[in-house]
């Protein structure tokens, strides 16, 4: 029987590029697949901001856990978390976690580097494998690197430090290779050929068009979180207008209708 986690290692392979968006609560997601979207994550900012946390490692992860819960209950395509650094600078903390993940439902997950030393981070991947692994599930490790998102090293060594840690978490059992805010053609073709591992961009300022991507080699495109921005952006105009001055049409522009939403759920309320 082919699982969503078999579902979502075929999506890195191919054919077409994986345009991943991501969802901060169980209600976006079910918007997402209502979309077409093949798969969805989480965003771990979206997420934290929706149940009163800020974003950098400080929602509990039972509060995660329960939050994947929800959003399995009501899609049915895959899901990959965003677990930050995986919430503690302990490997056995992070394997425990990422098992928690794993059995309310998850199928993929993002661990970020920061700035944490490297070698810290390869001992956490490695115990995200075995967490996994304890829960059985084939999990989809995308491995994280921040070297261009946080500057780590001058700009004429970040290909450079970018594929020595591709290397380095690859060995360690990282499915996938996340490298946000690299959006020039070169360096990307680059990291692409070398990195030995399917290939994640952020959607980003100045980034090539998808086609242009998958020509380079890429192979998943995340939203990060883009799209729950928005959502806070349209919902602070609409509500800051209300509140000055009560009027009402600003609280109708571009919004879904009822009728539209509500039967996205019914599914999940006879227990999809």
């Amino acid at each position: 029987m082919t699982t969503n986690a078999d579902i979502f290692h075929s999506l890195h392979a191919g054919p077409g590029l994986l345009l991943l968006p991501n969802c901060w609560d169980a209600g976006s997601a079910r918007l997402l697949e209502h979309l077409g979207a093949r798969a969805v994550a989480t965003t771990s900012a979206g997420l934290a901001w929706s149940l009163g946390f800020p974003d950098g490692d400080a929602l509990p992860v039972t509060k995660l856990a329960a939050a994947v819960e929800s959003i399995v209950r009501v899609i049915r395509i895959p899901l990959s978390v965003d677990m930050e650094g995986g919430y503690s600078d302990d490997p056995a903390d992070v394997s425990e976690a990422v098992a928690a993940i794993a059995g309310a439902g998850g199928v993929g997950i993002n661990l970020e580097d920061g700035a944490m030393p490297p070698d810290l981070f390869v001992r956490k991947l490695e115990a995200a494998r075995k967490g996994a692994d304890r829960a059985g599930v084939r999990m989809f490790v995308n491995a994280r690197t921040d070297t261009y998102l946080r500057a780590l090293v001058p700009e004429n060594r970040l290909v450079g430090e970018t594929l020595a840690r591709a290397g380095m978490f690859r060995d360690a059992g990282a499915d996938g290779f996340f490298v946000p805010k690299v959006v020039a053609d070169d360096a990307i073709r680059e990291i692409a050929a070398s990195c030995g591992l399917p290939l994640n961009v952020l959607a980003w300022h100045g980034l090539s068009p998808s086609r242009e991507l998958e020509k380079l080699g890429v192979r998943r495109v995340s939203a990060g979180s883009s799209i729950a921005q928005a959502a806070w952006g349209r919902a602070r105009d609409a509500a800051a207008t209300f509140l000055a001055d009560g009027y009402t049409p600003a609280l109708f522009e571009n919004a879904m209708l009822y009728g539209d939403i509500n039967p996205l759920f019914a599914e999940s309320a006879r227990g999809r």
